[in-house]
């Protein structure tokens, strides 16, 4: 009874902090409501059982969103654009409607499952022998639904590729984001210089325990990416440019290493098809791949265009 108690409260948590995260007019406010429902619903996966979904909520979902739309707010901030009136009502009940509808269809189409169905768990399962890992989430994502995640994995690129589009071409040339000064004896050098070592030790490892437990390319590319952005903050290494040719085989490695795979298997005969006897050696190697690509595409976009020269 107390483990029920817990979840509704869970679950009202998680409903009134998005109510207000949406109906709060003060945007930064909004912002913060955000990144605490991020938070509630990592929990929430991991009440779960879901450790894979919840860290990837609790690193992506709540940290670097969160990140991002503050920086959004920042700049828009700067821009003077803070001051303009709320949309009209009309478009705001438009979108809650939209919103609402769209959560209706969510809850028939849970009701409508067959009650007493196994779903899709036994036959993940019954085939985990011959998936390559242990990890049935790994499996799934790395070997039974393989195009999916080929094509989420080029989701961050779109996203950097279209911030990039938008900045003026004189400005691809300079380092991205503001010329980091810090002292050389300071706090923020110390931590450059101590923690980074740790996160990498970290991001290894959790790409390799993602074949057997809870892991993965995505938990690891944040904490690479938090890296990234601790030693650019310490003034430890240069912000990159957008036009480095180095930049851009780092971004495109991971989805090129996973396509290659995908050509592999169409010559023999299906799509993205892992040999069993390959199958766990070539996860690993497309999830150190992946991790190497979406650390510097989160980090990148959390650094920001160019702000010497252009607009």
């Amino acid at each position: 009874m107390s483990a029920l108690v817990a979840d509704l409260a869970f679950v009202v948590i998680a409903l009134a902090t998005a109510a207000a995260a949406v109906l709060v007019r003060d945007l930064f406010a909004g912002i913060v409501l955000f990144i605490g429902y991020g938070v509630v619903l990592a929990l929430l996966w991991l009440r779960l059982g879901a450790v894979d979904v919840a860290m990837a909520e609790a690193a992506i979902g709540a940290g670097l969103t969160g990140v991002l739309l503050i920086g959004a707010w920042s700049r828009v901030g700067r821009l003077g654009a803070l001051a303009e009136p709320r949309a009209p009502l009309a478009g705001r009940a438009a979108a809650a409607a939209l919103s609402g509808g769209v959560g209706l269809l969510l809850v028939v189409a849970l009701v409508a499952l067959p009650a007493g169905e196994p779903g899709l768990g036994p036959s993940v399962m019954g085939n985990l022998d011959r998936a390559g890992v242990p990890q049935p989430v790994t499996a799934v994502l790395l070997n039974m639904r393989a195009f999916d995640t080929l094509l989420e994995s080029i989701v961050l690129l779109a996203a950097l590729a279209a911030v990039w589009t938008l900045m003026p071409r004189d400005a691809l040339a300079n380092p991205a984001g503001l010329r980091q000064r810090a002292a050389p004896d300071g706090v923020l050098a110390a931590l450059g210089r101590l923690l980074p070592p740790l996160g990498i030790v970290v991001a290894v490892y959790l790409v390799w325990a993602g074949s057997s437990r809870p892991g993965g390319a995505f938990q690891a590319g944040t904490v690479l990416a938090a890296v990234f952005l601790l030693t650019m903050l310490a003034a430890l290494v240069p912000a990159p440019r957008p036009a480095s040719r180095r930049l851009a085989l780092a971004l495109v490695g991971g989805p090129f290493v996973f396509l290659a795979v995908g050509l592999a298997g169409a010559a023999s005969g299906t799509f993205l098809l892992l040999p069993e006897g390959l199958a766990g050696t070539l996860i690993v190697l497309i999830e150190y791949a992946l991790a190497a690509s979406i650390a510097p595409a989160l980090a990148m976009l959390v650094v920001g265009v160019s702000k010497e020269g252009g607009r």
